[in-house]
């Protein structure tokens, strides 16, 4: 009778483990993740962004979003910055690893002040719990970084030199491959992005309001020597398979109404085919991985002193319908102080949305006409950059 017991026993163990297992990989497999980097450096003290007076160190988190939920899976030490747009973290297709910048650090010569920096961490996204691989140099103010489709190249635009950093990569290592000029130290490169097909790039400069063309061809990338402008002060920037890319104009700070400006990538040449206003200081721009929809993280004045004439007591999410090369406000929802980036889920469901002054990670649906709050999340640093797998 032991005997049969313990068999039975073991059988049922046997069974619990493997359904146990198959969970364990069904979640994998199902698990939306998101990638945020935050900055334990700055705050925001009526209107004006200042070096902490007890910085906390800056991290990356890893974050479960699936259907709309927020939870935290791993908080790695990391350099990361506010300063840049949000794409400061650039995720693999495959979802393997991940690519943080650190913009600013704290002037180790003046604890009141920044300075810029050139970090680049690799994140192993796949080890439990994840770490950092590599920390790298790219360029003075190292800001928004992308991967291209065949995970071969990453390139990273340097604020602070008027330069795109380049680097190849093989499995989870990469190896410098140059810089590329575009202008002086004030020009200003923000966020570089792949098109689809990774022969071209965009790169946004904020500091002379132009997006500069460059031409991909292996691992030699190079300036084209043409530029588009949509607007004043050209910023973040993101393509779709639609074969469109969005950018967010976010303007002179001065309580004008700034824009968005679709680009089409189809178009011989290449050009800047609408633009639209959506308010003050649009940080974030994001489309949907269907195509349909641009969301907009708009500051409204909520970054500004409080007795400004142009201030909010609250920040802006918006959504856009992409129709052709028309834009149509379709939602929008009140949202925090200083925020920052935007990640959508895998099938335009849900959006996250993340904002520094609170701290804190808001989760959304989206139905195509309303937005609806799903969860929020604190964090212990406040989320400054963000990156997903894309689709």
């Amino acid at each position: 009778m032991k005997t049969v017991l313990r068999t039975r026993t073991c059988r049922a163990a046997s069974a619990l483990l493997a359904t146990s297992l198959a969970g364990l990989a069904n979640f994998a497999a199902h698990a939306e993740i998101v990638v945020t980097a935050n900055d334990g450096k700055m705050a925001l003290e009526n209107g004006n962004a200042v070096v902490r007076k007890q910085p906390l160190p800056d991290t990356v988190s890893v974050i479960d979003f699936t259907d709309g939920t927020l939870k935290v899976l791993a908080e790695i030490p990391a350099p990361a910055s506010v300063v840049g747009p949000p794409p400061s973290v650039a995720v693999a297709p495959d979802g393997a690893f991940a690519l943080v910048t650190g913009a600013m650090k704290v002037d180790p010569a003046d604890a009141t002040k920044t300075m810029p920096d050139d970090k680049l961490s690799v994140i192993d996204l796949k080890s439990s719990p994840p770490k950092v691989l590599a920390t790298l140099q790219a360029g003075a103010g190292a800001a928004g970084v992308s991967i291209n489709r065949s995970a071969t190249l990453a390139l990273v635009a340097n604020r602070s030199e008027g330069t795109v950093s380049v680097f190849t990569i093989s499995g989870n290592n990469l190896t410098p491959a140059g810089k590329i000029q575009l202008g002086d130290a004030k020009s200003g490169p923000s966020h570089a992005v792949f098109s689809r097909d990774g022969a071209t790039a965009l790169v946004t400069r904020d500091g002379d309001s132009r997006i500069s063309l460059l031409t991909v061809d292996g691992s030699k990338v190079e300036y084209a020597k043409r530029d588009l402008y949509s607007g004043v002060r050209p910023y973040d920037i993101d393509l779709t398979a639609n074969a469109t890319a969005i950018v967010g104009n976010v303007g002179a700070s001065g309580g004008d109404t700034d824009t968005i400006s679709l680009i089409d990538m189809t178009a011989k040449p290449i050009r800047v085919v609408n633009t639209v206003s959506v308010g003050q200081t649009p940080e974030g721009v994001k489309m949907s991985p269907d195509g349909n929809y641009v969301a907009v993280t708009v500051m409204n004045g909520s970054n500004k002193p409080s007795a400004s004439p142009f201030f909010n007591d609250f920040g802006l999410l918006k959504i856009y319908k992409i129709s052709g090369t028309e834009l149509a406000p379709v939602a929008e929802a009140k949202i925090g102080h200083w925020c920052q980036g935007m990640a959508w889920s895998k099938d335009s469901r849900y959006l996250l949305t993340q904002c520094m002054v609170e701290s804190e990670l808001i989760a959304f649906s989206f139905d195509g006409k309303t937005l609806n709050k799903t969860a929020t999340l604190k964090m212990q640093v406040s989320p400054a950059g963000i990156g997903t797998a894309e689709p």
